[in-house]
C-alpha cells in the first residue's frame, strides 16, 4: 500500500499543472511585438494535456519529456502557423514536433517534424516523418539546436538551426488544422525542449507568406526569383 501511495503521490506532481487548465480548452493568447506567443511559462504545463499520461514536466523553463509513448497537446490549434522551438536530445532519443495534429490516444494523425539523431530509425531530425525523409541528421545529442516550421496551406518548410532541410508540398493537403504536439517516442528517450513559441499567420496563403519572409530570409529571395 505504502508503494501504490508512493506512486501515486509521484504521477500527481508530475502531472499537477494539467488541472490549472482544462485539457484540450482552447485558452487566450498574448502575442508580443513581432507576434509571436510563449507557449510555456517556464513552470507549469498549464493548458496542454497528454490524453496517454506519460512522464512530462517543465524544469527550470525547461520542458522534459521521458518514461512511455505520450504525446503532448497544445491547448489550441492552428493553421497556417509558424512552430518554433530550441531542442537538445540524448543518446537514442526520438521525439517529434507535430502540427495540424488531432488530439487522442496512440499516435496521432497529424505532421511530424522528427526530432532524432542517434535513434535506430533511419529518419532523422529536420524531416517530415514519412512526406520529406531525411537520412543524416544534420544536429547532436547533447547540443541545443533550433527547429523552426513554417505550414503554410500544403506547403511545409522546416528549417534546422540556419539552414531549411525540408520544404515540402503535400499534393493530397492530408492534414490541413490541428494541434501542436511533443512527442515522447518510448522508455528509452529523453528529449529537452526550451523557448517553444508559435506564431499565427494570415489565412490567406500569398499573405501568410510574405508574413513569414520576415523570419526566413529565404521566402524573400524565392519572391524576387518569381518576379523576374
Amino acid at each position: 500500500m505504502k508503494t501504490l501511495a508512493l506512486c501515486t503521490l509521484i504521477s500527481s506532481l508530475a502531472f499537477s499543472a494539467f488541472s490549472q487548465t482544462e485539457p484540450g480548452k482552447a485558452v487566450p493568447e498574448k502575442p508580443g511585438k513581432k507576434g509571436w506567443i510563449e507557449l510555456f511559462d517556464g513552470k507549469t504545463l498549464s493548458g496542454w494535456s497528454a490524453v496517454d499520461p506519460g512522464q512530462w514536466e517543465v524544469k527550470d523553463g525547461i520542458l522534459i519529456g521521458q518514461g512511455n509513448v505520450s504525446h503532448l497537446f497544445s491547448p489550441n490549434t492552428y493553421t497556417n502557423m509558424e512552430f518554433k522551438a530550441e531542442v537538445r536530445t540524448k543518446p537514442n532519443a526520438n521525439s517529434g514536433m507535430y502540427f495540424h495534429a488531432e488530439r487522442g490516444s496512440g499516435w496521432p494523425k497529424g505532421y511530424e517534424a522528427q526530432v532524432n539523431n542517434t535513434y535506430k530509425d533511419p529518419q532523422k531530425t529536420g524531416g517530415l516523418y514519412n512526406f520529406h525523409k531525411i537520412m543524416e541528421s544534420p544536429t547532436k545529442d547533447n547540443e541545443w539546436w533550433t527547429q523552426h516550421i513554417v505550414a503554410i496551406g500544403n506547403r511545409t518548410i522546416i528549417k534546422v538551426n540556419d539552414k531549411v532541410v525540408t520544404d515540402y508540398v503535400d499534393e493530397k493537403n492530408t492534414f490541413k488544422s490541428g494541434h501542436l504536439a511533443f512527442q515522447q517516442h518510448d522508455p528509452g528517450s529523453y528529449v529537452e525542449y526550451r523557448n517553444v513559441i508559435v506564431k499565427r499567420l494570415s489565412n490567406d496563403e500569398k499573405e501568410a507568406l510574405k508574413e513569414a519572409s520576415k523570419d526566413l530570409p529565404e521566402l524573400k529571395k524565392e519572391k524576387k526569383a518569381k518576379s523576374k
